[in-house]
């Protein structure tokens, strides 16, 4: 049985909350109260001076960060952290993946300039971290790559890695993929190097033609730097206006 004793509202408040989201058994006491004969770990507030049974391992939550908290107390329960890995199903929005070991803890879908930073948030103080990103969407896995540091990156083959979605699932496609990303072995890499197709190229021209005020497409020289990384569209299109094509 998870115990949840701490004074803190702010903790016991983020604590409950995550373990009802994940529909995980727990119970609350008061410090000071009788415990559970089953009690399995405690979550405590950092700092919190807190009379515990013997034997009974406590995890000490910031009330800031109250999901790091139950992740800590989930590998707890499971005897061993298992190695965390992170998996993208690489595009505009990636869809992000947090495994520890076989469980799925934390899933995102966020722009893929904000990729790096869920990913460095979410390898902070893990053990052995790897990240496994697909091999598909190249030009913005490539940036992807780039972006993230300080963490062993795997290119995985991402055949098949995109699931059916039934009624009522729509959206979660990007999320799912990036599971199973996350549970295939890749090939080890630093860097990709891409050499921008015709098609791509054209595609970064559209888009940039979408977002131009006056309806104008950038020429071949800036959506190649945009292909690889250097400008954003928005950048690009400045550059445009100034002359530059």
């Amino acid at each position: 049985m998870i115990v949840v004793a701490t004074e803190d509202f702010e903790v016991y408040h983020g604590v409950v909350n995550e373990l009802r989201d994940r529909g995980t058994e727990f119970t609350t006491i008061e410090p000071g109260d009788e415990w559970p004969e089953d009690a399995a770990i405690a979550v405590i507030a950092a700092g919190e001076r807190v009379e515990l049974p013997d034997g009974v391992p406590v995890v000490q939550a910031d009330p800031e960060e109250p999901r790091r908290a139950v992740e800590a107390v989930m590998a707890t329960l499971r005897g061993e952290g298992g190695r965390t890995v992170v998996g993208i199903d690489p595009g505009e929005r990636p869809g992000v993946a947090v495994l520890h070991g076989e469980t799925v803890v934390a899933a995102f879908q966020v722009p893929a300039a904000k990729a790096a930073e869920v990913v460095a948030r979410e390898v902070e103080d893990a053990v052995e971290p790897v990240v496994r990103i697909g091999d598909g969407a190249r030009l913005v896995g490539s940036r992807l790559i780039d972006d993230i540091e300080g963490v062993p990156i795997e290119l995985v083959d991402e055949t098949g890695t995109t699931p059916y979605l039934g009624t009522g699932a729509r959206g979660m496609g990007d999320v799912l993929a990036a599971v199973n990303i996350a549970r295939l072995e890749g090939e080890e890499i630093q860097s990709r190097d891409i050499d921008p197709t015709a098609g791509e190229l054209q595609r970064i021209k559209d888009r940039s033609r979408k977002e131009s005020d006056t309806n104008r497409a950038i020429g071949d020289a800036l959506a190649r730097r945009v292909a690889v990384g250097e400008l954003t569209v928005e950048e690009a299109l400045a550059r445009h206006r100034e002359g530059e094509s």
